[in-house]
C-alpha cells in the first residue's frame, strides 16, 4: 500500500503558505479560487497526496471544498496540538513559512487520519450551529452588563437587545431544526443522539455539526478530541489531579448542560454519578465523567447505527 505523501498548509484568510516533503522552500499561494486552483495542478502530480491544516474555521472553507472536488484527502489538526510539536521540536520562532513547515513535520510524525469531506448541508448546519452559539454568548455578555445599572435609558437599550437576541436564538433553533430535517443523514445522526436520555434538540444539534468524527474514530480518541479526557499529571513520586484540556469549546459547553440534565433523568447515568460521589469523587470531576461518558455512548451509536434503548 503506497504511503501517503504529507502536504502542510498554513492557512490565512488571505493566502496559504504550502509546504512539501521534497523541498525545503515554502511556497505562498492566494487563499482564493486562483491559488486553489494552481494548488491542485501541484498536488495532481502526487500519487497520494494528504492535506494537513490547522482547524481555522471559515478560512479552511475554500481550500476543504477545493480538495474535496479533487478527492484529495484532508486532516484539519487542533493548533494547540501543532504549538506543542513545535516547542517539542526546539521551532520557538513563528511565521506563516514556519508554521508550514511544522505542520508537515506533524503530519509526518503523527500520521492523523483524513476526514470524510462535509456535505453543503453539514457545513450549512455547522455554520447556523455556530451563529446560534454566537448570539448566546452576546446574550449572556448583555446580561452581564445589565446588573447595577441605574441609567433607565441603558437598562431600556440592553432589555430591548436582549429581547431581539432571545427571539433570534429561537429563530435559528427553527433554521438550525428545518437543515437537519432536510438531510436524512443529518436527521438520522441527531435522532440518535436525542435517543439518550438528557441529550436534548440543541445538544444533538450541536454535537451533530461540530463532532462530524462521531461514530468514525475510538472512544479514547473522540473523549480527547471534544476535550472530557483526563491527563494525568504524575512525575517521580509526585501524583498531581488530572485535568482535562483542549478540545472543541462549543460540544464540551453542550455536553456539560446534557451531563446536569442526564444526572437528573437518565438512570444508568445517574447511578454511575453517585457512584462517584459516594467514592469521594468532587461534584465537578463527577460531572466531567458524565460528560465523557456521554460522549463515549453517542460515538458508540453512531457507529452501531442505533437509538438508545
Amino acid at each position: 500500500m503506497l504511503s501517503s505523501q504529507f502536504i502542510g498548509i498554513d492557512v490565512s484568510g488571505d493566502h496559504l503558505d504550502v509546504a512539501f516533503a521534497d523541498t525545503d522552500r515554502v511556497w505562498r499561494i492566494g487563499n482564493d479560487p486562483a491559488g486553489l486552483a494552481e494548488l491542485g495542478r501541484r498536488l495532481s502530480r502526487l500519487e497520494r497526496p494528504h492535506v494537513v491544516c490547522e482547524a481555522t474555521g471559515r478560512h479552511t472553507r475554500l481550500l476543504a471544498n477545493a480538495l474535496a472536488r479533487k478527492q484529495v484527502a484532508l486532516s484539519r489538526v487542533n493548533p494547540r496540538q501543532v504549538r506543542d510539536f513545535a516547542r517539542a521540536s526546539g521551532r520557538l520562532a513563528k511565521t506563516d513559512a514556519i508554521d508550514a513547515a511544522v505542520i508537515l513535520r506533524f503530519a509526518q510524525t503523527m500520521q492523523p487520519a483524513a476526514v470524510p469531506p462535509a456535505t453543503a448541508g453539514e457545513t450549512c448546519l455547522t455554520d447556523l450551529v455556530r451563529r446560534r452559539r454566537q448570539l448566546v454568548d452576546m446574550s449572556v455578555a448583555e446580561k452581564q452588563r445589565s446588573h447595577g445599572l441605574d441609567n433607565p435609558q441603558i437598562k431600556a437599550s440592553l432589555e430591548q437587545h436582549l429581547a431581539w437576541m432571545t427571539q433570534q436564538v429561537a429563530a435559528f433553533d427553527k433554521l438550525i431544526a428545518d437543515q437537519i430535517a432536510a438531510e436524512p443523514r443529518l436527521s438520522r445522526r441527531a435522532g440518535l443522539l436525542a435517543s439518550i436520555p438528557g441529550v436534548g434538540p440543541t445538544t444533538a444539534a450541536i454535537l451533530t455539526a461540530e463532532v462530524p468524527e462521531l461514530g468514525q474514530i475510538g472512544n479514547k480518541q473522540i473523549a480527547a478530541l471534544v476535550g472530557v479526557a483526563p491527563f494525568n499529571r504524575d512525575s517521580g513520586h509526585k501524583r498531581g489531579e488530572a485535568h482535562i484540556a483542549g478540545g472543541r469549546l462549543s460540544a464540551r459547553c453542550a455536553l456539560y448542560m446534557a451531563a446536569i440534565s442526564a444526572i437528573r433523568c437518565n438512570p444508568a447515568l445517574k447511578s454511575f454519578y453517585l457512584r462517584l460521589k459516594s467514592e469521594g469523587k468532587a461534584p465537578k470531576v463527577a460531572i466531567v465523567a458524565v460528560m465523557r461518558k456521554l460522549i463515549i455512548i453517542a460515538n458508540t451509536l453512531i457507529a452501531e447505527d442505533r437509538a438508545w434503548i
